[in-house]
């Protein structure tokens, strides 16, 4: 097999979380960790988007995905948050107001 040198380009640089967005994300893992809601995750640094996938358990496909993908900023924002299936469940400008849709819908039955 050939070496491609395009493929290996430092001009295709990949985007990541900032250290503050990647706290945040942490800190929500965390939570639903000890909630007993999330077992497993995985973090890309892909050539379009950073994603924090979130598993219920490690053999799985994700049942989360939080998306940033810097290109869709200025437009829808650069922020998702995706269901099974690739659902958007949020999208916004914001982190904070992004996540927020985990706080939501936490109410259970009480006999």
């Amino acid at each position: 097999m050939a070496f491609d040198p395009s493929y290996a380009s430092p001009r295709q640089a990949s985007v990541f979380f900032e250290r503050r967005e990647l706290l945040r994300l942490l800190s929500l893992y965390g939570r639903m960790v000890s909630a007993g809601e999330w077992r497993d995750y995985a973090i890309d640094g892909l050539r379009e988007s950073a994603v924090f996938s979130v598993y219920r358990r490690a053999s799985e496909a994700p049942i989360y995905r939080i998306e940033k993908r810097p290109s869709l900023a200025r437009r829808q924002g650069a922020w998702a948050v995706l269901g099974q299936g690739g659902v958007i469940l949020r999208r916004g400008h914001d982190l904070e107001q992004v996540l927020r849709v985990f706080d939501q819908g936490r109410f259970r039955v009480v006999e």
